[in-house]
């Protein structure tokens, strides 16, 4: 048992808020000093009702710092005597990465998918902000009182903010991950007045990932899925018919034929179609190289005619000329004999254009033969 003469707390322990001063043998005289470190606040107490507040600094004790003390105390003529008081350090610091999750599913209304059950987890962070209101509501008379003391009551009130924040929000569900900034934000507005009627402030709001019921993922997955096939559907139908025959080819049974040949028959006609349009193509290509091909008349009856044709197929006339020299039958509008290599054709006195045999006018310059 003795006098105190310095009171101070210097415990390091992170999750204590309250800490109270172990007084039973000790007594507090108008000589002791009290020291209240940067990130706390000091409370006496007298029969469980607070009075003086000390922020942080180094205090001499006497009636003028502790009025309330004094009066509670009933002390007429000052502080003479030795006394025994409540005192309580509290701990303004953050108390970082507390952690929340919804213990049961929160239901929402989706304007895509209607009521949809969503999960959802995260940290948050607080810290007194009023020492006295802290203590007269929550802390009362506890020698101490850590954060896992109050974690399920604010919990519970962060759950209710979430729950009021997004249903407000009107977010859709597949919207959420990209706005997950913005609805923290709304969450720490929703619970500002929350934590302050208990004397604490939110610091910090943080949602890190929300989470539907399995069956409505895997819907969400299929209809992913559908969606990009739907892109390609003609080419995924081909692949399904190919992988189908080849699977009702292994199957020996009589059941397993019959569908494999209902499939081989869709199939031929798939393959059908590809080789008849492969047939059309080359018939196109055949009747544009036929249209391309150089034409003529028969210089005896008029018949249309290859031009590359040695006799005309209609009467039978060669379609040429006869050399002057080897009398051989040469191709229409050639320049010399393939037998001797006569000339068989003038040239244009003026252009020196090739000019077929008889020709009475150039047909490059119009000059006079």
């Amino acid at each position: 048992m003795g006098l105190l003469k310095n009171i101070e707390w210097t415990s390091d322990d992170k999750n204590t808020i309250v800490y109270k001063v172990n007084l039973k043998d000790d007594y507090v005289s108008k000589g002791s000093a009290l020291t209240v470190r940067d990130g706390q606040v000091a409370i006496f107490s007298h029969r469980g009702k607070m009075a003086d507040v000390f922020l942080p600094g180094y205090y001499k004790l006497d009636t003028t710092n502790i009025p309330i003390l004094t009066k509670l105390m009933s002390w007429k003529y000052g502080f003479e005597n030795v006394f025994r008081s409540d005192l309580y350090f509290v701990k303004t610091t953050q108390f970082t990465n507390e952690k929340w999750g919804t213990s049961n599913p929160i239901i929402l209304r989706d304007k895509d998918y209607g009521g949809i059950r969503i999960r959802g987890f995260g940290t948050y962070s607080f810290r007194v902000d009023d020492a006295f209101v802290f203590l007269t509501q929550l802390s009362g008379t506890n020698s101490t009182f850590k954060t896992g003391d109050i974690s399920e009551y604010l919990r519970s009130i962060v759950i209710m903010g979430i729950t009021d924040a997004l249903g407000e929000s009107q977010i859709p569900i597949l919207d959420m991950s990209s706005n997950l900034m913005e609805l923290s934000k709304e969450v720490e507005k929703k619970l500002l007045n929350d934590f302050k009627e208990i004397g604490l402030s939110l610091v910090k709001f943080n949602f890190q990932n929300f989470s539907l019921p399995e069956n409505l993922e895997k819907a969400f997955d299929k209809s992913a899925e559908l969606g990009m096939l739907g892109k390609n559907m003609s080419t995924y139908v081909q692949m399904a018919q190919a992988d189908a025959l080849v699977e009702a080819a292994k199957n020996q049974g009589g059941a397993g034929q019959t569908i494999g040949a209902g499939l081989g028959l869709g199939m031929g006609a798939g393959l059908g179609s590809m080789f008849g349009g492969m047939y059309n193509n080359v018939g196109s290509n055949a009747n544009a190289s036929i249209s391309a091909t150089p034409m003529t008349n028969c210089s005896k009856c008029g018949a249309h005619m290859n031009a590359s044709a040695k006799f005309c197929p209609e009467c039978g006339a060669s379609n040429g000329v006869s050399c002057p020299k080897c009398k051989a039958t040469v191709k229409s509008g050639a320049k010399f004999c393939s037998e001797c290599g006569t000339v068989l054709s003038a040239s244009c006195p003026k252009c020196k254009a090739q000019l077929k045999d008889g020709a009475k006018f150039c047909p490059e310059c119009g000059e006079k033969i």
